[in-house]
């Protein structure tokens, strides 16, 4: 889990959208957050994985942009939208597993040929019968 640093978030409060009469009409408490990835203090090899991802929060210029209206504070669409923010991030921490070629066993092979012998035998067994 890398940490991320708050002072690089920037938050900006707007109007939720949706229901919830009077209280969604007058107060900011939706809670949208950018984060500049390239600007950020993450180490290189996350910040070119986050930018790797084909992700549609992420703008052309590499920041991402999370809006928080779930709840009714803006306090707590606030810390939603940074375990959101921390989410995205953990989960391109780890790098992934670099693939090695393999090729199939003798047996695997024998075994594949086998099958196709015998299911060309059998094909061979619906066809006309020739004099």
């Amino acid at each position: 889990m890398v940490p991320i640093d708050e002072r690089e978030v920037e938050f900006n409060a707007i109007r939720a959208q949706g229901a919830g009469g009077q209280n969604v009409n007058k107060v900011s408490s939706a809670v949208h957050l950018r984060f500049d990835i390239a600007a950020s203090s993450l180490p290189d090899d996350i910040k070119a994985r986050l930018l790797a991802l084909s992700d549609s929060r992420i703008t052309q210029e590499g920041v991402l942009v999370l809006k928080a209206q779930q709840h009714r504070t803006q306090e707590m669409n606030r810390a939603d939208a940074l375990a959101r923010l921390q989410a995205v991030v953990d989960s391109v921490a780890v790098p992934p597993k670099p693939r090695r070629a393999t090729k199939p066993s003798y047996g695997a092979r024998q075994r594949r040929l086998e099958g196709k012998s015998q299911r060309s035998s059998l094909k061979t067994q619906r066809a006309k019968v020739q004099d």
